[in-house]
């Protein structure tokens, strides 16, 4: 793809329906056929700029997931930090000022979403997901 256009959206478009590389038009005529015999190579070229914001689109599209990603509500992502931290269900009930009961149906929800079925595993995603 050669054109003018730097817009976010425009290149995001333009990598989705299966360019090959995306120059401005004021790539100098060298790098124009430098570009071209990559491609044929099986490269990706770029401008500098490009490259920079395709990096930058991609990372905010596709970064980790966060807390909303899956769903949980504050209390959940709360009790879900306290149990990575290493507090028992009775503590957590504790300084949440709720009962143990109610400590379980939210960890029963944080499992459910997060599609686990112990705490082990829930701490885990939370950790590898960057979820707290």
């Amino acid at each position: 793809m050669q054109t003018v256009f730097e817009d976010n959206e425009k290149i995001f478009a333009a990598i989705l329906a299966g360019a090959d590389g995306y120059l401005l038009k004021q790539t100098a005529p060298i790098k124009l056929l430098e570009a071209i015999e990559e491609v044929t190579q099986g490269g990706a070229p770029m401008t500098p700029a490009i490259a920079k914001k395709v990096l930058q689109l991609f990372s905010q599209r596709s970064g980790p997931a966060k807390p909303n990603d899956f769903h949980l509500t504050e209390r959940e992502t709360e009790i879900l930090k306290l149990l990575v931290d290493g507090f028992s269900y009775k503590s957590i009930a504790t300084k949440c000022n709720i009962s143990s009961g109610t400590v379980n149906t939210h960890v029963s929800h944080i499992y459910e979403k997060l599609q686990v079925n112990s705490m082990a595993g829930a701490v885990s995603m939370a950790l590898r997901e960057g979820l707290v």
